[in-house]
């Protein structure tokens, strides 16, 4: 049985205003996750924070339900503020050779291009995506690649080339900020070394609230780089913190250091209980049928468009400025994105078939 959508949208009231359909910018979050911050703060209010190591508790719970999502252990997953965070670890927490290599795409998200420059020792290959495997040598440490290109939507074959690249020794660094949410995930079949997700897009929370994969194997080798009270394994004995060198858990916990953000996390945690609840194969379905109408809105409007399997749907238009057209979808309370030369169109699964046609008619208005 399919969920019962319209019932869904009733936690996003910002819909009764808006035609949004710019996830891929942020998501909306769920009057759920607005409650769940509330109580945290009462609570506060009403103990005084005796509770403290209580909330902990409960981010372990999360912890639990993220690695549900993405078929992965709670020990994998620690707490980031954004996927910047997460690469940081993985560059600076890897021991580099001469020679070694870090491999992404020329279209990629800014945080792939910009950050290996900052490593010295490494060479970094920028390559198009028809030439991303003849760029993998013996040489390459790190391929890094978001889940899906966040401006035109493309959607690479993880599934084939996680195992592939873990043949050649090949580390694989997957941003999943674009795409984790909407999508299904499952780390078991595409063996990344590490997945980051900041949450506020697709998983629908606030920025600043995001979590990372770090397999096993990885954990064996890679440095902490945050070193804070929560390093030592027997942080909660807080009545006599450990003194001299932290003994570090094997979890990925031992990555986050210090304290949390827990109203983040609070917030976090009712759109992943909610994904669990609707059934990630179910959202995808949703979300790619959204995206299905979006393309037909953008050819029938006169715009090219790539097809394959992805919530990010891009449109170009010959001679047109797609700038200029969000901007005025925008003045009609319509809100899409332009980026670099594409109107960027992404439904959620709180979208509708309404939404789309609402674009669509405006869309036609301006072309």
């Amino acid at each position: 049985m399919n969920p019962a959508w319209d019932g869904v949208r009733r936690q996003f009231p910002v819909l009764e205003r808006w035609t949004y359909l710019n996830t891929a910018t942020y998501g909306q979050m769920p009057l759920s996750s607005a409650e769940a911050v509330a109580r945290h703060f009462a609570r506060r209010d009403e103990l005084g924070c005796i509770d403290f190591l209580s909330w902990f508790d409960d981010h372990d719970r999360l912890r639990g339900s993220i690695a549900r999502l993405i078929h992965a252990s709670a020990e994998d997953i620690a707490f980031i503020p954004n996927a910047s965070a997460a690469l940081a670890i993985l560059l600076q927490g890897l021991e580099w050779g001469e020679g070694d290599q870090v491999v992404t795409l020329s279209d990629e998200f800014p945080n792939n291009l910009y950050a290996p420059h900052f490593r010295s020792r490494v060479e970094f290959v920028e390559t198009e995506w028809e030439r991303f495997e003849e760029a993998i040598t013996s040489r390459t440490r790190l391929a890094l690649l978001s889940m899906l290109n966040y401006s035109s939507g493309r959607r690479p074959p993880l599934e084939q080339l996680g195992p592939r690249l873990r043949a050649n020794g090949t580390l694989l660094y997957v941003d999943g900020t674009q795409g984790v949410g909407a999508l299904q995930f499952d780390v078991q079949r595409i063996r990344p070394a590490m997945l980051a997700v900041h949450g506020y897009k697709w998983m629908l929370a606030p920025t600043g609230a995001g979590f990372m994969y770090v397999d096993p194997a990885l954990r064996d080798r890679l440095r902490p780089t945050v070193v804070g009270w929560r390093s030592d394994r027997a942080w909660r004995q807080v009545n006599a913190l450990h003194h001299g060198r932290p003994r570090l858990k094997d979890a990925a916990e031992k990555y986050e250091g210090g304290n949390l953000p827990h109203a983040l996390l609070y917030a976090l945690e009712p759109p992943v209980e909610m994904m669990l609840e609707l059934g990630p194969e179910k959202i995808e379905a949703r979300v790619l049928e959204l995206a299905r109408l979006v393309r037909c809105a953008l050819r029938d409007a006169g715009a090219e468009v790539e097809e394959g399997e992805t919530p990010i749907v891009a449109g170009r238009f010959k001679g047109v400025d797609v700038s200029r057209v969000a901007s005025e979808l925008k003045q009609r309370r319509v809100i899409v994105s332009a980026r670099r030369g594409h109107l960027r169109v992404s439904a959620h699964f709180y979208n509708n078939e309404g939404d789309i046609a609402r674009f669509a008619d405006e869309l036609k208005r301006l072309i």
